[in-house]
């Protein structure tokens, strides 16, 4: 897809944010994603639920989805390994899951705390044998007496517009490669795209216009291509913005009318000191927030069955 035209300095941003992303796509082949070896001395080892069916979740978007919340020490409950919390790592070896998720996928950033850890350690206490609530198994072959195993699949990439995960696009081509590896890294099935992304669609009025648009063609080639036409996706309602037309995108992420596509709201969350990012605080708060869109989507589909 080619890119609408941009004022030149815009424009440089925008090329230099694509440049980025092919950068992030370098050898080897068989890597989506390179391994940050800088922050990362030693490989993460493989967890044994490796081979395991799990109940993935794929998380794309920017900066938010990847994390800039500020680490505490200590960390916060929610964002501790949990034995059967694993992420699908660069090198699409599964690993456990611990912050940052995004470390050796946003390699041109520093990544922080996000809303994934949160996200799945509420719906690993969603399935314990105590809790009301009930979670899909990950696929029909798995034993219902088997604890439930989540995958995180992280794609995001801060600073990127929409138009860089259209189908085609280096971002969009690597997401679905790596969503498909998922699936076949030890089998289960995808349980939602997150999505967290539109902030850089506020600098210019012209791609704040055409978000909608471009969203609803997203989700679309994401499930013809993940050959799952029911694919839930939530996505995060902006609560803030690099330009001055953020309330142009938010409109067009709650008029987005298609079926399985659930907006969580982060207007009202604490930002961070750039007025831009969310805070931990606020990150805790939005996993939580999309758990229970997420555990509220699968209670309704089980009562219509």
């Amino acid at each position: 897809m080619k890119p609408p035209a941009r004022r030149p300095l815009l424009g440089a941003l925008a090329a230099a944010a694509f440049f980025s992303c092919l950068l992030l796509l370098a050898p080897p082949p068989r890597h989506l994603f390179p391994s940050s070896t800088s922050s990362s001395p030693a490989r993460a080892p493989t967890s044994p639920y490796a081979r395991r069916p799990k109940l993935l979740f794929l998380l794309a978007g920017q900066s938010n989805m990847a994390g800039r919340g500020a680490p505490t020490s200590p960390l916060p409950a929610p964002y501790l390994p949990h034995p059967r919390l694993l992420r699908l790592a660069a090198d699409r070896r599964w690993v456990a899951a611990a912050p940052p998720l995004h470390a050796d996928i946003d390699t041109h950033k520093t990544c922080g705390l996000g809303p994934a850890m949160p996200f799945a350690h509420r719906l690993l206490l969603s399935s314990s044998p105590s809790s009301p609530s009930s979670l899909p198994a990950p696929s029909a072959a798995s034993d219902p007496a088997d604890p439930l195993v989540l995958g995180l699949v992280p794609c995001a990439v801060g600073g990127t517009r929409i138009w860089m995960w259209a189908r085609g696009q280096p971002l969009y081509e690597a997401a679905v490669a790596r969503a498909r590896a998922a699936v076949a890294g030890g089998g289960g099935a995808l349980g939602a795209v997150l999505w967290f992304q539109g902030e850089s669609d506020t600098v210019e009025v012209d791609d704040a216009r055409a978000y909608g648009g471009r969203m609803e063609r997203l989700v679309a080639d994401l499930r013809e291509d993940l050959g799952s036409p029911n694919l839930l996706v939530i996505q995060v309602g902006l609560e803030s913005g690099e330009g001055n037309y953020t309330d142009i995108v938010r409109d067009a992420q709650k008029s987005i009318n298609l079926p399985n596509v659930i907006l969580v709201d982060a207007m009202g969350l604490p930002l961070s000191d750039d007025q831009l990012h969310l805070s931990t605080e606020a990150q805790l708060r939005l996993g939580e927030m999309l758990a229970q869109a997420f555990l509220e989507f699968e209670s309704s589909r089980d009562r219509k069955l």
